[in-house]
């Protein structure tokens, strides 16, 4: 395998709200879509798992809702907050909580684990994530060693100004192109129409019309590049490996 690229396009934030759906289904059956990271949190969720229930080449992961937070006046200020990211006990009830919604809507385990904005990755939230996914058998975003993180693809900058050249084809091509061996997973955020309550909103419609793009699967074909999703993968963790991460 080592000398294969394989490539997992997950979509973030899917059951956020029906115009997201809307987004994450059509890149899913028109598009290079593998993928989703469910918000069981959010109004449309119910929806989104439907969906997935009957798309078995759709791999379904969670995505953990901790807040949200958008740049103003030169800081990350709080758009939401859903748990104290610095209390380790409220993120494990939490972690539980969104864990046994995600069970009670989907009636299976989640193929991944991620989290909105990549909360996840500030202590002491890593490895209250790790945990939970240790006994799952699952892997955590860009905290498992086999495979690779990529967040390129995104439509705004890290002070979540415009940035609309990163989610262009060519865009998307050129991140394709410089994918090393192994397993790669590309983050995207699709979404059609109207979407509330979030501060990255028309990038998501351009993100769909991308990732639907004829180019863009043309050039995986040429590049030789594989697409899969999380749950063809599942036989690569062990707890070992897993564990692994955590230290």
């Amino acid at each position: 395998m080592s000398a294969k690229r394989y490539l997992i396009v997950n979509a973030d934030d899917f059951g956020h709200s029906r115009a997201v759906n809307r987004g994450v289904m059509h890149a899913h059956e028109h598009g290079i879509v593998t993928s989703a990271s469910l918000m069981v949190r959010w109004p449309a969720a119910a929806e989104a798992a439907e969906y997935a229930r009957n798309r078995p080449g759709l791999s379904l992961g969670l995505h953990l809702d901790f807040g949200e937070w958008a740049y103003k006046d030169e800081h990350w200020a709080p758009v939401y907050n859903v748990v104290p990211l610095d209390d380790a006990r409220a993120l494990c009830n939490e972690v539980s909580s969104q864990l046994a919604v995600f069970r009670t809507l989907t009636g299976r385990d989640p193929s991944h684990i991620d989290s909105h904005q990549h909360a996840h990755l500030r202590e002491p939230a890593r490895s209250v994530v790790l945990e939970a996914a240790l006994e799952l058998r699952v892997p955590v975003r860009d905290c498992n060693p086999e495979i690779r993180y990529c967040g390129r693809f995104y439509g705004q900058t890290a002070e979540g100004s415009p940035y609309p050249e990163g989610i262009t084809s060519n865009a998307l091509i050129e991140i394709m192109s410089q994918l090393p061996p192994g397993i790669t997973e590309l983050a995207c955020h699709p979404g059609e129409g109207e979407v509330p309550y979030t501060t990255y909103t028309d990038e998501r419609a351009i993100e769909v019309k991308t990732l639907c793009d004829a180019r863009v699967r043309a050039a995986l074909i040429e590049m030789g590049i594989e697409l899969c999703g999380f749950a063809a993968l599942l036989g690569l963790f062990t707890s070992a490996e897993i564990g692994s991460t955590a230290q």
